[in-house]
């Protein structure tokens, strides 16, 4: 599987028409292609996200758009990150993603978590239940969904799903990656410990060596090496080539969130910014390899929420962070 350095786009608001806004979208996933990124990941979100912008801002539906972006790229790994399960019965979301994974000739993976949007969830009729409701839902998601990326024909009966004899035709392969992201300690990190290849941890800087001391236990509990789980970390890029408008796009961020950055104390400025990363390239190298790279990780999965819409943003990404995640 090996993700290396991927590029997740979270944000469709780029001004214009509607109809532009796919071209923006293909645009970056080309770029980030030939730019050396070896994964392209969509949110899989009905709204937009309150820390992005306001719920009526462009949203594209994931699968729909990663296999337009299939048929245009040759050699980029395509998934959402991650798919919210609630969304799709687990059975359809793997007959969906090997659809994808046939369309690109092999490049998809299976990326799930559990769903948190609640919003969402109202605005679309969704069951949201509880968060105990939506980790037992994911756990029997996974008992349907995997085996059918693996060539079975599952029949389960659960307390939230049923299959009988699932057939999942065609598929060019029975080793889908499977993908899950998230920092929970309990629930993520034991989906991820017994289901995953990859982990993709969604927390803090701060948290990092506390969050991998937790996972090598998990792992060691499981009776599992610690080589077969890659483990990657998800970062929010903000970069140009001049530092000081990185860091006013940073302000303005929060800004449209109502949020005084500069005014706020010092210790209030990290709290916010722990998964952030905003400066020139020799800024934010630096700050990702101290912060991330030099605790042990040595994989990205990256946005450039505020401008990778912006011709040469994620060419630039791409020279500035894949010489630090040489082989």
């Amino acid at each position: 599987m090996s993700i290396r350095l991927g590029y997740q786009i979270p944000n469709f608001t780029y001004g214009g028409s509607p109809s532009e806004v796919f071209r923006t979208v293909l645009a970056q996933a080309q770029d980030a292609e030939a730019a050396g990124f070896d994964s392209l990941f969509l949110m899989d979100h009905l709204y937009q996200l309150p820390t992005l912008g306001e719920p009526d801002e462009p949203m594209l539906e994931a699968y729909t758009t990663l296999g337009a972006i299939a048929a245009a790229t040759e050699r980029i790994r395509l998934s959402a990150l991650v798919t919210s399960n609630t969304y799709r019965n687990p059975a359809l979301l793997a007959k969906i993603v090997t659809t994808l994974d046939v369309i690109s000739g092999g490049r998809a993976m299976f990326a799930v978590g559990a769903g948190w949007f609640e919003q969402e969830h109202e605005g679309y009729g969704y069951e949201f239940g509880t968060f105990a409701d939506r980790f037992e839902r994911l756990a029997e998601a996974f008992e349907i969904a995997v085996p059918m990326l693996r060539g079975s024909r599952p029949t389960f009966q659960g307390k939230w799903y049923r299959v009988e004899d699932a057939v999942n035709e065609p598929r060019l392969r029975d080793d889908i990656p499977v993908l899950i992201g998230g920092g929970g300690e309990r629930k993520t990190f034991g989906l991820a410990v017994r289901h995953a290849d990859h982990l993709n941890l969604v927390c803090g800087t701060s948290e990092l060596p506390h969050k991998l001391d937790v996972l090598h236990q998990r792992l060691l509990e499981a009776d599992r090496d610690p080589a077969t789980l890659e483990v990657s970390y998800f970062a929010q890029v903000i970069l140009d080539e001049d530092g000081e408008r990185a860091r006013q796009l940073l302000r303005e961020r929060f800004a449209k969130r109502g949020i005084d950055f500069p005014a706020l104390s010092e210790a209030e400025r990290l709290a916010l910014t722990d998964r952030m990363f905003a400066g020139n390239p020799v800024e934010v190298s630096r700050e990702i390899k101290t912060r991330v790279l030099d605790h042990g990780v040595d994989r990205l999965v990256i946005n450039l929420a505020a401008n990778g819409h912006e011709p040469g943003v994620v060419e630039l990404a791409g020279k500035t962070l894949r010489p630090l995640l040489a082989e």
